[in-house]
């Protein structure tokens, strides 16, 4: 079965990524198929969401949530490229799984940070409220528009990965900054941001598709 939507995938690291993954997926061994490599991919999102958890309790956290973020990115980056190259897709089988397990790895890995300490709870929440947003908003349109966007402004899963690996480096000593003369947690500010980021791009998107399926689809007395 063809794929119903097409991937349209605007990060920074976009093109050089497709192409070291789709030389990596050449190279593994037979034995490795995408079905293992989503499950990497989740199990290595809820090592990430423990690692962060204790990020101000356990010295080498830091390393273990980097190190974690690293094997996410190859299980879930590669799982889809290794089908493709092999020819060996199964486009709704794959679409359902890989996402429900990345809402999944997501919730963990914000509940990680959450009871880190490092960032307050309900700043957590809204942060992530904003990401199921989008993401559902991105479901949606693959199934109607046809069009299914992995970036937003430019930020994609890898660039959203890197930005995680040097914010827990760098937290990891001391979680706190001071902006205008009051003392605020780094990620609380930094998920404050995302957020707002993360609903901007929800209503532009939503409003972009809206509009193009109502041009799509004109009543009988309009057309």
């Amino acid at each position: 079965m063809d794929r119903c939507h097409v991937r349209e995938h605007g990060s920074v690291l976009a093109a050089g990524e497709k192409r070291l993954l789709i030389a990596i997926a050449a190279r593994l061994p037979s034995w490795i198929n995408s079905d293992q490599l989503t499950l990497l991919a989740f199990a290595a999102m809820l090592a990430a969401g423990a690692s962060f958890a204790a990020l101000q309790s356990w010295t080498w956290s830091a390393p273990a949530f980097v190190a974690a973020l690293a094997v996410n990115w190859f299980g879930d980056s590669l799982d889809g490229t290794l089908a493709r190259v092999r020819d060996r897709q199964r486009p709704r089988y794959g679409y359902y799984v890989d996402h429900v397990l990345d809402l999944a790895g997501t919730s963990a890995l914000v509940a990680g940070m959450a009871a880190s300490g490092s960032m307050t709870p309900s700043v957590a929440f809204v942060a992530l409220a904003a990401y199921f947003a989008v993401a559902a908003e991105s479901y949606l349109a693959a199934h109607t528009v046809g069009v299914f966007r992995i970036a937003f402004g430019g930020v994609g899963p890898t660039e959203l990965r890197i930005l995680l690996a040097i914010g827990a480096v760098a937290i990891a000593g001391n979680p706190w900054c001071d902006i205008a003369g009051r003392r605020l947690l780094i990620l609380d500010v930094g998920g404050a941001i995302a957020a707002a980021g993360m609903a901007g791009a929800f209503v532009v998107s939503a409003a972009r598709n809206g509009r193009a399926l109502y041009r799509a689809e004109p009543l009988a007395a309009e057309r």
